[in-house]
């Protein structure tokens, strides 16, 4: 199974690109725990590097908008907020009940659709809209 990153979902901006692919790389190693029965480990690891993470992403990205005056950017930030959230809740569901194959599934579904969704459509629009050699 697993996902790769693929120069189709670049959006033309070197470090934002480097943290997609970087997103992208952790998701698939918990799509291959998955497949060799480590996925509950994997996910604890992979929920405690997301809660730093994407704050860190979608501060550079938010910057990013702000400085090129990006009128997508209230939305935008919407859609992090929302992720983040997602991200929290289902943190907070782990440390309630702990840990099951449900909460894997879940993430599993939720970086797939959130994180390919995003990227290739919103981000791609950010992309779009700022001009070549931009920072």
């Amino acid at each position: 199974m697993g996902i790769q990153w693929r120069d189709s979902l670049a959006i033309g901006v070197e470090a934002i690109d480097n943290q997609h692919k970087e997103l992208l790389l952790r998701f698939d190693g918990l799509l291959n725990a998955c497949e060799e029965g480590r996925g509950k480990d994997e996910m604890k690891r992979l929920l405690s590097f997301l809660e730093e993470y994407v704050q860190t992403h979608f501060r550079d990205e938010e910057a990013l908008q702000r400085l090129h005056r990006f009128p997508g950017y209230k939305e935008h930030c919407v859609q992090h907020a929302d992720f983040e959230a997602r991200i929290k809740a289902l943190r907070s569901e782990i440390d309630a009940e702990g840990i099951s194959m449900h909460h894997v599934i879940q993430t599993n579904n939720l970086l797939l659709k959130w994180l390919l969704n995003h990227i290739s459509k919103v981000d791609k629009e950010l992309g779009a809209y700022i001009k070549p050699g931009s920072p």
